[in-house]
């Protein structure tokens, strides 16, 4: 049996506090929240100190249950009409280049919040030069829902399918597996030239052929571009890791997906879906071009 209960070298990670304040006090100043806190990612660190950061829109209160997520459920506020401003705010105050953003899934809003990630996209373009990129939840797969998002006009649009589909009433009981490739097909089908993005974990007991097939599912959608990352259990009563992948076996992930067609790749023990996310843009964009 696998010793799980110390992590392997390259899952450590350290980083001083004073390199995440200040991403951490415009946050908290513009009342803003920010996926790197609310999820304890282990990327803070290096993403703050190079003034990136994803932020969470629509509370930190989520209508779901994951089993993997930190994010708390509960019963949401109302969405707050001047968070789209705000945002636009940190985004000119932290200069950044790329801005993504996220949400806690809204299942109590008419178009799960749709029309706010909207808002957040066109007020960041209006006030900023930064590219954006959205992440989005199934908004339970409603089309008119996905159409305001890409009426919006970002430069990628993710949706995550987060694991393998034996895994998912485990992990993400109250999400549908086909429910999740469908909105990745309709998002591409559809979009105005946005990239289709989506990541998954994998330590959750998932087998090899189970993520290589998750890795073809997903390509056979249209999907651009794709992050693989390890899981790791937020807390004791979350579900626990399973297996801790080498980074050996992410490049052979990452092998596998790239000769599938994806346009850029992400595949190691600490990424996440939003991780380097400009530098995979800028890597799609000169691959689409090369085709031109």
């Amino acid at each position: 049996m696998k010793d799980l209960t110390k992590k392997p070298d390259w899952l450590r990670v350290s980083y001083n506090m004073s390199e995440v304040r200040s991403v951490y006090d415009l946050a908290d100043r513009l009342e803003l929240n920010t996926v790197c806190r609310e999820s304890g990612c282990p990327n803070i660190g290096k993403c703050s100190k190079c003034g990136s950061a994803t932020f969470m829109i629509l509370g930190k209160r989520c209508t779901r249950n994951c089993r993997f997520c930190e994010v708390d459920p509960g019963v949401p506020a109302p969405p707050d009409p001047d968070e789209p401003r705000r945002l636009s705010e940190a985004v000119k105050t932290l200069g950044l280049s790329h801005a993504v953003v996220t949400s806690v899934t809204r299942d109590d809003l008419q178009g799960g919040g749709a029309s706010v990630f909207a808002d957040c996209v066109r007020a960041i373009k209006e006030t900023t030069g930064a590219t954006v990129e959205v992440l989005i939840p199934d908004l339970k797969g409603d089309e008119k829902a996905l159409d305001t998002v890409i009426a919006a006009n970002p430069e990628v649009i993710g949706h995550n399918v987060e694991t393998v589909r034996r895994l998912y009433p485990a992990a993400r009981p109250q999400a549908v597996y086909e429910r999740s490739l469908a909105v990745l097909k309709y998002l591409k089908e559809h979009s105005r030239g946005s990239f289709v993005k989506t990541a998954f974990m994998v330590g959750l007991g998932e087998t090899e052929e189970e993520v290589k097939e998750l890795i073809r599912d997903v390509r056979a959608t249209g999907c651009d571009l794709l992050t693989l990352g390890q899981y790791l259990a937020p807390t004791a009563e979350h579900l626990p890791v399973a297996e801790y992948v080498t980074p050996e076996k992410f490049e052979e992930y990452k092998d596998c997906a790239l000769s599938l067609g994806f346009l850029s790749v992400t595949a190691h023990p600490l990424a996440r879906s939003s991780y380097m996310a400009g530098d995979m843009l800028r890597e799609a964009v000169q691959k689409r071009n090369e085709t031109l």
